[in-house]
Formats: C-alpha cells, sequence, structure tokens
C-alpha cells in the first residue's frame, strides 16, 4: 500500500480548470487500478492532495436543490462570480479568497475502504486544526462538515465537505472559510439548510487576518496522523 500523497498547492486559481485538473489526476489512478485488476498487474497507484483558492465561485452538487441559488445570472456576474453543476455529493456551497480548499484525490485501498470512515478523518483533521485556535467545534448529526455551536441556536458551519468517490478513488473535498467575506454566503441557501449561519476562522478569533499558510501546515499534521500519510510536494 502506498501512504504517500503528492502535495501541491495551486494558489489562486479558476474553478473550472482545477476541476478539470483534478479529474485529469483522478482519471490516471482510476486507469491505473482497472489495468491492474485487467493485467493482473500490480503497479502502485499515486495519491494526491491539491491546496487551491478560487476567485468567487458557487458549485451545486449532483444532490443539490437549484433553487438554493438566490441570484440570476445577471447578478452572478455583477458580483464578479461564476456558476457551475459539479459531480461531487451535497448541495450548494460558495468558494472565494480567503477559504482554504483541499482536495484529496487518494486510492482508498491504500489507507482503507470506508467513504464513512474517510469522511469522518477530514472533518477531524479539521477539528484539530481549530482546536489549535481554541475554538470548540464538532459535527453535526445528520449533517457533514465542521460546526461551532451544533446543536444550538447559534450554530454555524465552518468547514463544508463534499466529495466523489469510484473504486474507491476520490476526489473534490473540504473548503475551510478562513479569512473569507461572508457576504457570499448570503446568496445562497449553504449546502441546502435554511436557518443556520456560516462563520469564517478570523471572525471566530475576532482578527482581521489569519495567516493561511499556518493553517494549511496544521491541516496537513493532522491529516498526516490519521492517515498514517506522508507528504512529497510535486
Amino acid at each position: 500500500m502506498n501512504k504517500i500523497i503528492q502535495l501541491q498547492d495551486l494558489g489562486l486559481k479558476d474553478y473550472k480548470a482545477t476541476w478539470e485538473y483534478q479529474e485529469e489526476l483522478f482519471k490516471g489512478v482510476v486507469d491505473l487500478k482497472i489495468k491492474n485488476r485487467r493485467e493482473e498487474t500490480h503497479l502502485v497507484t499515486p495519491n494526491y492532495f491539491l491546496f487551491v483558492e478560487h476567485p468567487h465561485v458557487y458549485t451545486l452538487g449532483k444532490s443539490g436543490d437549484l433553487e438554493n441559488l438566490l441570484l440570476s445570472e445577471k447578478q452572478l456576474e455583477a458580483k464578479g462570480a461564476t456558476f457551475y453543476k459539479i459531480n461531487r455529493g451535497g448541495d450548494i456551497t460558495y468558494h472565494g479568497p480567503g477559504q482554504i480548499v483541499g482536495y484529496p484525490i487518494l486510492d482508498l485501498e491504500n489507507f482503507f475502504t470506508d467513504i464513512h470512515k474517510y469522511l469522518r478523518f477530514l472533518e477531524e483533521s479539521i477539528i484539530l486544526t481549530l482546536q489549535e485556535y481554541g475554538l470548540e467545534c464538532s459535527r453535526s448529526e445528520g449533517e457533514t462538515g465542521v460546526w461551532l455551536g451544533a446543536g444550538t441556536p447559534f450554530a454555524r458551519k465552518i468547514c463544508a465537505l463534499g466529495v466523489r468517490a469510484s473504486r474507491w478513488v476520490t476526489m473534490h473535498g473540504f473548503a475551510l472559510n478562513v479569512n473569507v467575506d461572508l457576504g457570499y454566503f448570503d446568496n445562497i441557501i449553504p449546502c441546502g439548510i435554511r436557518g443556520k449561519a456560516v462563520t469564517s476562522l478570523n471572525v471566530e478569533l475576532g482578527v482581521e487576518k489569519v495567516d493561511e499558510a499556518e493553517v494549511k501546515a496544521k491541516i496537513l499534521k493532522h491529516f498526516t496522523k490519521l492517515f498514517g500519510a506522508e507528504f512529497v510536494t510535486f
């Protein structure tokens, strides 16, 4: 089993271009697995982890409801935002500057074959990271992602999750609000959940800006321990 994960930080990159890049990496891993099965070979499958920040964009998962987007095409254009229907799970979400997005493209047969456990480990890597900033956060029963004040009238989501998996290979991932303009969430019903707020790390800490490189390093530290993995840059 190959537990080495190739890490790449794409910086600020267009959503569609990143999605196509993800699909290219994802297909490469799946095709290799198919070749192994057909030809009874044992070629090692790679794992990838992409960090990225997107310009303003709204994405709707395959089970999502378009009515959860509260803007017309013209209004989207006026806000400098784009919109895509995509092939991950979940409903609608927002990506934009100040948000750390992580896309693990893993062959789970290198780690464990359990999608539920995979999602919980993604959440746990964020929960442990935020605990280092003194924030008490948790899961919310029946809802993916990471929350503060879960189960109270003050529940607010700080990290959204949405993944796709085929032949135990994953893509898409998580979006953690670090220094986000939360006003952009007012244009959607985030994740299709009404009556619950969205927050950002800088807001919770009462500071203007949080060091995003530091947050990424903490996420990778916890991800490494949870998955028993080793990161190398490529």
